[in-house]
């Protein structure tokens, strides 16, 4: 490829539809997303324990924040012996939480503030204290027992587990009827049988009672695991089910959304997307998000771009969820061994920080040393990249992780609200809640909401900004992207053009300054004058095709030119 050229996102190969839909119906695909934790955003009685009232309490802060969809993490009724994930009950509330009239009412408030709802749904798993697996295990003959997948035998290739070194394998066996039943993830959450047409009709039920009640969506646990089905006869298409619950979903509530959580390159999360039939709606972009930290890792913007540029264009009704950080590790498997090991050096030098040889269980700051220049650069990458943003709760006022913490529990601390022992999550005292604040420099009498919204410079105000500009710049999610060639090989160039319009993103993501020269020809013409969108200066204007900027370290801009003649 000869310099000044542009790539455009995605290969014949794979490439869908882009036909203009009716953009008022796809709320999901600009959605700004924000993950929350009930159980550790707000305790509203004291008890230490989060709940839906303490949530209640602050809509107006994440509505004036400028999300615009509020992803739930699970709040049903559970063991809580893995954050939630083991659901006892998929129509109840876990009683420490709240109760259904507290949660229709906090459906009635976000609604009221503009705010959509999603939630979690755990389909692949259930508690092993679930009635239906309490009857299960019970006798050979109940009613229940086909709900999972049991056999005589370990078979001869018998699987890896998704927590190595935690759980020797994915087969448990079950003294009272002697038999091994599956178990993909821990031990006390046996898999269900998704072949089972009895399990499919429970978990319709399930979609309709949530979307009865309001809500706006789902998102998808481990979706991967839906489609291999073990009980299932030979020939059965295995994303018939997603497309068995996205026609189900459709027909409940036809703005309703699903957001995947699969965690495949590019090319293989386009059959989930649906051939033959719409699967998933919106997608968590894990490739993406792996290879941002690889390229600050190398400060070398070479691997993104690659990755970018050849990142599948979906049909115009499905997107990407782009995100950095998750309720969970950073998985880094997608990357390959070498590449992984250079992400774990840069920012998990602490053997402690890496879970099953895959990921990293630190948040964002403590990752980037806390540097502002760095934090900055990481979430205007975020906002920038085409797809619907997804931000975890207080990454954006850049919360820390306890320094005593070796598995995910670091991840799931109290919000801090301000300052003091409780970070003002809970009147309870410290030492009674399940899971402090972190300390340090990180914790809540140097990071919290409090502090940060009183300060124009703060990381809080300039993510506020970054989502402000996002939401008033369509051309971010809904233009076609293309990845710009330039020099040094530290800044990263994309644009996103559609008609009459394009926006141009340059990132440096190395530590020294730099002067880059962007080719803006194809894309804007010759003479196009740009409009700076993050700060007060007048943009640059093209010249012979092409605009010069002086990057700062760690620098980035965002550009704008309206008023377009069609690109050729």
């Amino acid at each position: 490829m000869s310099p000044g050229r542009s790539r455009g996102s995605g290969g014949a190969e794979g490439r869908r539809s882009t036909r203009p839909a009716d953009r008022s119906d796809l709320w999901w695909r600009t959605a700004v997303i924000y993950c929350l934790d009930i159980e550790t955003f707000q305790d509203s009685d004291g008890d230490g324990v989060g709940d839906i009232d303490g949530l209640a309490d602050r809509i107006e802060y994440l509505a004036s924040l400028g999300v615009t969809c509020l992803w739930l993490m699970p709040f049903q009724r559970t063991e809580d012996l893995d954050d939630g994930y083991d659901v006892t009950d998929h129509l109840g509330v876990d009683e420490r939480l709240g109760d259904l009239g507290r949660f229709v009412e906090i459906l009635r408030v976000a609604h009221d503030r503009g705010l959509r709802v999603i939630i979690d749904l755990v389909i692949n798993h259930t508690s092993d204290q679930h009635p239906w697996f309490l009857s299960a295990r019970s006798s050979r003959e109940s009613p229940f027992r086909d709900y999972y997948v049991w056999r005589d035998e370990v078979p001869e290739d018998p699987g890896n587990s998704v927590f190595p070194g935690q759980e020797d394998g994915i087969w448990e066996y079950d003294r009272a009827t002697e038999q091994y039943y599956l178990h993909n993830f821990y031990r006390h959450q046996p898999d269900l049988n998704l072949a089972e047409p009895r399990v499919r009709e429970e978990i319709a039920r399930i979609l309709g009672f949530w979307l009865q009640l309001g809500v706006d969506g789902f998102r998808i646990d481990a979706v991967p695991f839906l489609v291999e089905e073990p009980g299932a006869p030979d020939g059965q298409d295995p994303h018939a089910f997603l497309r068995e619950m996205h026609r189900f979903v459709r027909r409940r509530c036809g703005e309703a959304a699903l957001l995947g959580e699969v965690g495949l390159p590019h090319q293989e999360q386009l059959e989930y997307f649906g051939d033959g039939g719409v699967e998933l709606d919106l997608q968590l972009d894990f490739l993406t998000a792996q290879t941002v930290f690889l390229a600050m890792a190398r400060e070398d913007a070479a691997p993104l771009a690659r990755v970018l540029a050849d990142r599948p264009v979906v049909d115009a009704a499905q997107g990407w969820a782009m995100f950095l950080r998750n309720h969970d590790e950073l998985t880094l498997e997608l990357l390959g061994e070498g590449p992984m090991q250079e992400v774990f050096e840069a920012f998990a030098p602490d053997p402690r920080r890496r879970v099953f040889d895959r990921g990293i269980v630190r948040r964002l700051a403590p990752m980037l040393e806390n540097d502002p220049r760095r934090l900055r650069l990481a979430y205007s990458l975020l906002f920038s990249l085409p797809g619907a943003p997804v931000l975890y709760f207080g990454e954006e006022i850049g919360m820390g992780e306890p320094e005593d913490t070796d598995d995910r529990g670091g991840m799931r601390t109290p919000m801090q609200w301000e300052a003091g022992p409780t970070g003002g999550f809970s009147g309870a005292p410290r030492e009674e809640l399940p899971t402090p604040p972190t300390g340090g420099e990180l914790g809540p009498d140097r990071v919290n909401v409090r502090d940060q919204l009183r300060d124009p410079e703060s990381l809080l105000s300039y993510i506020r900004r970054l989502i402000a500009q996002y939401r008033s710049t369509p051309e971010i999610a809904w233009g076609e992207l293309r990845v710009l060639d330039v020099s040094p090989a530290s800044v990263l160039a994309h644009a996103s053009v559609s008609a009459g319009a394009a926006f141009l993103a340059v990132h440096n993501l190395s530590a020294q300054p730099c002067t880059v020269r962007v080719p803006v020809g194809e894309i804007v013409g010759e003479d196009a004058c740009f409009e700076d969108l993050l700060a007060p200066t007048e943009g640059p204007s093209a010249a012979g095709g092409q605009i010069t900027l002086a990057l700062e370290a760690y620098g980035h801009r965002w550009l704008r030119a309206a008023d377009l003649d069609p690109a050729p």
